[in-house]
């Protein structure tokens, strides 16, 4: 490695403290800066009142035209990266999980996705489903794509264990369930608070996140008899508190390419369910994988969970070991090593 660090730019059209690319980008630029890589992050200045298709379209438009010689590491769908990292995964395979509706940012991030893909020299996918999909949808090469897991940073304030049980008043013996996520139906959030209306043990669930329509799950959940059980906190800033003192992250997404949720929850020492439309079920063993959100096989190991002390202990315990290999560091390098590729390639 050189000691003249080159400048990367890394595109993210929103900023966001809750967004899981935000907190990717945060953590990669923190683990740039102490590599001694000079780095921005370019974000959009186009007011809110513009249309969301429009803006997406005048973003593409303004980066691209104002690149010149920058190397462009982009989060965002744009036509002119150098790196382009899928955390979003791919929107046409999204498009096939939801019910069909008019929305002109749905053609315009399609018609960008497949310029996107195209024109970027590197792919980065934060999963082998987002790897497949790209291929399947787009017929990208697949020596094009490179597939670096996200990362985190391990380290966590165990001290905080106890302040979320004080402060809902929830009993030491009660499991306490955790979802973490925004854009509650994408993630699974009513297919989720019917499962838990099906199991018998005593328990607690906390929804940590934003969603517009948060008041149709608040009565969902007392629909479904839940209402003493279910605790929607909307968005925190203090999340890791919420980790250490739940049990089980539980994440039914519809489509999700890799949760960050899903690793910051086993730093946290949960046992962790997801789907297999997550791409961090790849991590996971099949017992803890639902075969789609609603699905009901599920409970015996959900009731198992909350019923064996040992079973949950060493499935913690599992998790905690697994996610040492997904570090931000390990991230950082693997990053680090194919943008260097990337920057000698177009040398």
């Amino acid at each position: 490695m050189s000691d003249v660090k080159p400048e990367i730019c890394f595109v993210r059209r929103n900023r966001t403290p809750f967004g899981g690319a935000e907190k990717y980008l945060e953590r990669l630029s923190n683990q740039l800066s102490e590599l001694g890589y000079t780095h921005r992050i370019i974000n959009s200045r186009l007011p809110r009142f513009i249309p969301s298709f429009l803006r997406v379209l005048f973003f593409n438009v303004s980066v691209c035209s104002s690149k010149g010689n920058k190397f462009y590491f982009s989060l965002e769908r744009i036509s002119c990266p150098d790196i382009y990292r899928a955390g979003d995964g791919v929107h046409r395979q999204f498009l096939l999980t939801r019910k069909k509706s008019f929305n002109l940012l749905n053609p315009v991030y399609l018609y960008l996705e497949r310029r996107c893909f195209n024109n970027a020299h590197r792919i980065i996918a934060n999963s082998l489903m987002v790897r497949n999909e790209i291929i399947k949808h787009y017929s990208i090469d697949s020596r094009k794509i490179s597939v670096i897991y996200s990362g985190v940073e391990l380290d966590i304030d165990n001290s905080l264990a106890g302040s979320v049980r004080q402060e809902l008043s929830i009993d030491p013996s009660t499991r306490i369930i955790l979802f973490v996520g925004s854009g509650f139906a994408r993630k699974g959030v009513s297919e989720m608070l019917r499962l838990m209306a099906k199991l018998e043990r005593n328990f607690f669930v906390i929804i940590v996140g934003k969603d517009k329509h948060i008041s149709h799950y608040i009565a969902l959940s007392e629909q479904l008899g839940l209402a003493d059980k279910v605790k929607f906190t909307g968005p925190v800033r203090d999340v890791d508190r919420y980790y250490v003192d739940s049990d089980i992250l539980m994440l039914p997404a519809r489509y999700e390419p890799f949760s960050n949720v899903a690793l910051e929850a086993m730093r946290g020492g949960n046992a962790v369910i997801t789907t297999r439309q997550n791409g961090a079920a790849e991590i996971l063993q099949d017992e803890f994988v639902m075969k789609e959100s609603a699905d009901e096989n599920i409970l015996p190991v959900l009731q198992r969970l909350l019923d064996e002390a040992d079973y949950l202990a060493k499935t913690k315990q599992q998790n905690l070991d697994t996610v040492r290999e997904f570090s931000i560091e390990n991230n950082a390098r693997k990053t680090l090593a194919l943008i260097e590729a990337t920057m000698k390639d177009l040398s």
